[in-house]
């Protein structure tokens, strides 16, 4: 089993050491790293056949080591050119009027039965086509040129064939082909490592069909559990040197390419594991295509046959749903700043607390390092409306900020998530915005808690010219097309309905549709839509989950500076972080 994965200027990764088990799984936003450190590991092995390959089973490396590896030799990490393996495609540095080579660096270290080992490789830019590989240096020799240097030696167990696992890429699913021929184990690898994964599925189904029928019977009962897919048995036609795989669903007889894209990664990864027996499977985004309760499903799954194939997992996601299964049983590593194991020195009370509110929202605050609470997902698109109208700074904080909907008004249930996840995360900080309410709220110098004096935020737009403005316009927000010569129509139909609706609500004692005490979307903007499109004949032409877009109605003189007071609260929060960042 691999342990500890240390990898220097791979790619976007410079120098990071990454804890692994035997069942990892990397969490992080989009270009952290986590495909480039499941590369990494796929680059390690290759230098390490190619070095054994060469050297014939020496340990030591003789005077002037190396071995070129060709830049197509990389079937895992196919590039159009070899220095895109380096962070920055920075290949050489200058340094005392010398040139010298930036080297890529990828150490692992692992356990073999009883017997824990450590092996690194260096890789050396030599052309755009190939690249230079030999064991790491000893460390008091980083500087020394090669033929000065003295460098480590290949330990002993990994010597031997069999107790070197096999490292296994895997991209996420792609497009079916209705046809695939069939190919040796080398060009399946290639295609895998292209991303070409849906290419091989039927090969993989085949290779797991005819080498381990054992394993296929475990298949075919995964796929009829799951999805209620009957797989027949793979067919080698070799006539046409085509591979066909076909299922019974409802007495009827279909090739595999007619299944859902999540039954097919679900039997893609299934017979990958089961093609690759005693392999470390580096498994990219493997709940793509899957909802979230087959991903939770899926997920365990894989762990579980893990264990019965004497394979290792590293998987790359962006579920919340694999973050949480994982988190509870397993090792995440999280790619936010240098990665790092996500629960790694937590108490057991604070990892209960987290279990209970969620490693996902734990680990959207270790991204931010802020939160904010709303009540409901309506108010964070007013805000950003808000914020872009008044040309306020508040806009770059809003854009993709860590936020969480309480989904009631009572302070409390954010602050039990706050001080939860502070727990796990002491630096964090966070602003709460409630409607208005009648019970006072609580100063923390962490959690700043604020309310609307007005009843709720969509009080501040509720306005009769806004919303004659808005019937003004020639183009509805839904998109739909009005002819100009209903323009005055629309006005008179606004104008008569917002009418109707005041004296209903002053006949039934309620507040007036300008009052701050009004329930404005409930009572006021609800019906006044439903009431509106109606006359007109059309569908309703504005929900709740669009009211943002009459802040556009507004002139920036007409927005209460309360709006502004709040935002520049959220600001100041947000750059508390900022200032805190080392």
């Amino acid at each position: 089993m691999l342990t500890k994965l240390t990898i220097r200027n791979f790619k976007r990764l410079q120098d990071v050491e990454i804890p692994l088990d035997q069942a990892v799984v990397f969490i992080g936003p989009n270009n952290s790293g986590k495909t480039t450190a499941l590369q990494a590991l796929a680059l390690w092995e290759i230098g390490l056949r190619a070095w054994l390959a060469e050297r014939g089973g020496k340990a030591s490396p003789e005077k002037r080591p190396g071995v070129t590896i060709n830049r197509k030799d990389l079937i895992a990490l196919p590039v159009p050119a070899a220095n895109l393996l380096w962070s920055d495609l920075h290949v050489r540095e200058s340094k005392d009027r010398k040139t010298r080579n930036i080297r890529v660096e990828i150490i692992v270290e692992g356990q073999t039965g009883e017997i824990t080992w450590k092996s690194g490789f260096e890789f050396d830019y030599t052309s755009n086509e190939a690249l230079i590989c030999r064991p790491v240096r000893k460390s008091e020799y980083a500087e020394k040129p090669v033929n000065q240097a003295v460098f480590t030696e290949v330990p002993e167990v990994l010597l031997k064939p069999e107790n070197r696992m096999r490292i296994c890429y895997l991209p996420p699913m792609s497009g079916l082909a209705a046809v695939e021929p069939k190919v040796e184990q080398g060009r399946i690898d290639v295609l895998l490592g292209e991303g070409q994964t849906a290419q091989v599925l039927r090969n993989l189904c085949h290779i797991a069909f005819t080498s381990r029928p054992e394993v296929w019977k475990g298949i075919h009962e995964q796929m009829e559990s799951l999805f209620g897919l009957i797989l027949n048995e793979p067919e080698y036609v070799e006539q046409r040197g085509e591979i066909v795989l076909t299922y019974e669903e409802r007495g009827k007889t279909l090739d595999i390419s007619s299944a859902g894209r999540g039954a097919q990664q679900t039997l893609l990864l299934l017979a990958y594991m089961g093609a690759n027996p005693g392999s470390v499977l580096l498994l990219d985004e493997p709940d793509a295509h899957l909802e979230i309760l087959r991903q939770r499903q899926i997920y365990n799954k894989l762990v579980e046959l893990a264990v019965q194939h004497n394979s290792q997992i590293i998987a790359a996601s962006h579920s919340e749903v694999v973050l949480n299964e994982a988190a509870n049983r397993n090792t995440v590593v999280a790619f936010v700043g240098k990665p790092h194991e996500l629960t790694a020195g937590k108490t057991a009370q604070v990892l209960k607390s987290l279990r209970e509110i969620g490693f996902d929202q734990y680990y959207q605050a270790e991204q931010t390092g802020w939160v904010l609470y709303l009540e409901d997902s309506t108010d964070l698109p007013i805000l950003r409306a808000f914020a872009l109208k008044l040309g306020h700074e508040a806009v770059d904080y809003l854009k993709t900020p860590y936020v969480h909907y309480v989904g009631t008004n009572l302070p409390q249930k954010a602050r039990n998530h706050f001080f939860g996840i502070k727990e796990a995360k002491p630096d964090l900080v966070g602003v709460a915005l409630f409607d208005r309410i009648y019970n006072a709220l609580q100063p923390h110098q962490d959690l700043l808690e604020l309310m609307w004096k007005k009843r709720e935020i969509e009080n501040y737009f509720c306005k009769r010219d806004v919303l004659l403005k808005f019937a003004t316009q020639s183009n509805a927000v839904d998109g739909s097309l009005f002819e100009h010569a209903l323009q005055p129509r629309r006005i008179q139909v606004m104008g008569e309905e917002i009418d109707k609706l005041s004296t209903a609500l002053e006949t039934l004692g309620k507040a007036s549709p300008w009052s701050d005490d009004i329930k404005a979307t409930d009572e006021f903007f609800d019906p006044l839509f439903a009431n509106y499109s109606r006359q007109l004949g059309i569908p309703l032409c504005l929900r709740k989950s669009g009211y943002s877009a009459l802040v556009e109605f507004l002139s920036k003189e007409e927005i209460d500076p309360e709006v502004t007071e709040k935002l520049d609260a959220i600001v100041a929060i947000a750059k508390r972080v900022q200032s805190s960042s080392p």
